[in-house]
């Protein structure tokens, strides 16, 4: 199977799992995969936010924890995420810190954003530098007690990821 193939099938998995768990009320219209550098699906997830009770349950956050799993590793290096719709910020951070390096998605984040998600919200907050404190508040202040802790792990040689 050709590697746009692989993609297509891929998606079409992370569309249906999306598409089921939404008529469960399990959680939105959101699924991901995970996909190999062969292009061997490894993890398909979707969004289970509302079963979970738990806001970081998106569907990449769950593609790549179960992929983790799966290949033993933190790492997603030569990996490639396909999601139903654009990641929002967190699902970015958690893509970037798994080092996967190409995200294939469907649906674009103002589409999120017409049918009430607030994905755009959060990036509009991002850029403004956090100015506004209604939404959040962000205090600096245990700084020096907590610089001692990441003093240690540097001493120690811990391992970097």
């Amino acid at each position: 199977m050709s590697q746009d193939n692989a993609m297509k099938s891929i998606m079409s998995k992370a569309i249906c799992q999306a598409r089921n768990t939404m008529n469960d009320n399990i959680g939105g219209p959101f699924g991901a995969a995970v996909m190999d550098a062969d292009g061997n699906l490894v993890a398909v997830a979707s969004n289970s936010v509302l079963n979970d009770h738990d806001p970081t349950a998106h569907a990449e956050i769950n593609a790549i924890r179960k992929a983790g799993k799966i290949l033993g590793t933190h790492d997603l290096s030569g990996c490639t995420v396909i999601t139903t719709a654009f990641p929002c910020p967190m699902c970015l951070s958690a893509i970037i810190w798994a080092n996967v390096k190409e995200v294939i998605y469907g649906a674009r984040s103002k589409d999120a954003d017409a049918i009430g998600f607030r994905d755009q919200f959060i990036y509009d907050l991002i850029r403004g530098g956090f100015k506004d404190q209604r939404i959040l508040k962000l205090d600096e202040a245990y700084r020096d007690e907590c610089l001692t802790l990441f003093k240690e792990y540097k001493e120690k040689n811990k391992q970097l990821y």
